[in-house]
């Protein structure tokens, strides 16, 4: 609490939610981030200015959210980015929204907040459409998601400057692993300019996005997700092309995360710009998310599987062994962050997590990492997927999180993930349950665009058999290393198998295979099966 000239924040729960509707008053939601430089703009101009504060504690119960901790909150009421003030009935409908308000602008909003509660009370609440109407349009899975999604890419390609749309410009790592496959020049271009606009020569690591279209004007916020997604992307683009142009700058953005982030046992989540005004270095918030931090191992151990460098191999190994330790539980339910009030059964967390202990499996040899993967995987598909499709979270919660949710973007994180597993394994319902995660969104196929564009690469996964090179060495071998390196980024290699004679690797694409007993013959293997 405080002395009245600040604003009372609550913290997100039942508690609060139950005050407004106890007291009926209405809550004013405020979405902020540690990154966000706006978020603490608004705290300075807008939330300290007394008048604006005392309105707000006398008529709202004024709930403060970090995104970061909160992903699902984020997604039920983001307005567009952050800040998002958002106004709400105690039952977590929305009255009326906005992103950053100065003084005057909150006063407005305010003011029209009070008249329409007064007028209408809880009816003046809405659902977002999203929530209202939230069953994916089933369909098909075919080659056309593919094409369609290929096609986005090509028309919406900024020719110019490279990566697709106007301003701003977003890196979109996912649709830069896409493109690799399909127009590689482009992915090229597009990297390139990505290191040209929003890597940090000086310090490493890349900044959030650009504000122009010409990639200039950096939002300086660097945040562990984008930049262990740009690491594989990066990373991807070195195993197909060889060039140290892609390899340089994946390295010096580890280096980054391990100098700024790490905590001491897994990696924080973001660093926001220098204050300058305040000469107080960049806010860095060294909170471990699982997602995050499971992205990270994804990265790293990418990374490492195509160079040897031993350092990605490290941190990638500690930080597996941390998500393991303090954020999975025997039964595989995920932990957001390492604490008894951390949101579970995140579908983001579920996801890449798994997805991290395949990598491992794949890299490593990890035999408990695919047991860890299986484990979080069996959960997931126990507790998370209902009617063909993975909602994001438990149907339960204050405000809109009782309200279910499916995100294409978790959907296809998880079904890529199941894949893997079952090519791993051979449990033919892992892509069973990946083939009708993918099937719920087909029937918008022709309404997808290019920042989705991994949707299109999981569909086309699920058009093709896998390739599967199983090694019959101990990992870390020079077939096993050969078998990292085919430029397929979604192949999958298991290392340590049984199946092949010992010290020899057999690639297999559906009925069809090749022995090898050479890294060149394992290589010209993959190559015959290509072109048959």
């Amino acid at each position: 609490m405080t002395d009245g000239t600040r604003v009372e924040w609550r913290a997100w729960g039942e508690a609060a939610f139950a005050e407004a509707d106890r007291t009926g008053a209405p809550v004013l939601l405020a979405l902020t981030a540690t990154w966000c430089g706006e978020c603490h703009e608004m705290d300075a101009r807008t939330y300290s200015e007394p008048r604006i504060a005392a309105n707000l504690n006398d008529g709202f119960v004024p709930i403060r959210v970090d995104v970061d901790r909160y992903p699902r909150v984020r997604e039920r009421y983001n307005v567009g980015g952050f800040p998002s003030t958002v106004f709400c009935t105690p039952n977590g409908e929305r009255i009326a929204s906005a992103g950053f308000l100065g003084p005057d602008g909150m006063r407005q909003v305010i003011d029209r907040v009070r008249e329409r509660w007064d007028a209408s009370g809880t009816d003046a609440g809405r659902v977002p459409r999203a929530l209202a109407d939230d069953r994916p349009p089933r369909g098909p899975v075919t080659d056309r998601i593919e094409e369609h999604l290929a096609g986005q890419v090509d028309g919406a390609f900024d020719a110019e400057f490279g990566g697709w749309g106007d301003a701003p410009k977003f890196p979109l790592p996912r649709t830069v692993e896409f493109t690799l496959k399909r127009d590689r020049a482009k992915a090229r271009q597009t990297l390139d300019a990505i290191t040209r606009g929003l890597f940090d020569e000086d310090a490493g690591g890349f900044f959030r996005y650009a504000r122009t279209r010409d990639w200039g004007d950096p939002d300086r916020a660097k945040l562990l997700a984008d930049n262990a997604a740009l690491v594989r992307a990066f990373a991807h683009a070195y195993c197909y092309t060889g060039e140290d142009a892609y390899r340089r700058p994946a390295e010096r953005s580890v280096e980054y995360l391990i100098d700024a982030l790490w905590n001491g046992s897994a990696f924080g989540g973001s660093q926001g710009p220098d204050d300058v005004a305040d000469d107080t270095g960049p806010r860095t918030d060294l909170t471990a998310f699982a997602d995050s931090n499971a992205l990270a191992v994804d990265a790293l151990l990418t990374l490492s599987g195509y160079t040897d460098a031993e350092r990605p191999r490290k941190y990638a190994t500690r930080t597996l062994e941390t998500l393991r330790t303090a954020h999975v539980a025997d039964d595989g339910t995920v932990r957001h962050w390492d604490d008894d009030d951390a949101p579970e059964l995140v579908l983001a967390d579920q996801a890449w997590t798994a997805a991290a202990a395949v990598r491992a499996a794949q890299v490593l040899g990890d035999e408990e990492a695919l047991e860890l993967a299986r484990r979080i995987a069996d959960r997931s598909i126990e507790s998370l997927f209902e009617d063909g499709v993975f909602r994001d979270g438990p149907a339960r919660g204050p405000g809109l999180l009782d309200r279910p949710f499916h995100p294409l973007d978790g959907n296809v994180a998880m079904a890529d993930t199941l894949l893997d597993l079952a090519a791993l394994t051979g449990d033919s319902r892992y892509r069973e349950v990946a083939h009708d995660a993918v099937a719920a969104f087909a029937g918008a196929w022709d309404r997808l665009g290019v920042q989705v564009a991994g949707y299109g690469a999981v569909a086309a996964r699920l058009q093709r058999d896998p390739l599967v090179i199983e090694v019959a060495t101990d990992p870390g071998s020079d077939l096993h290393r050969a078998a990292l390196r085919v430029t397929d980024h979604e192949k999958v290699v298991r290392p340590d198998a049984t199946a092949p004679e010992s010290g020899t690797a057999l690639v297999t694409v559906g009925d069809r295979s090749r022995m090898a007993s050479t890294p060149a013959a394992l290589v010209e293997g993959v190559a015959d099966l290509a072109t048959e």
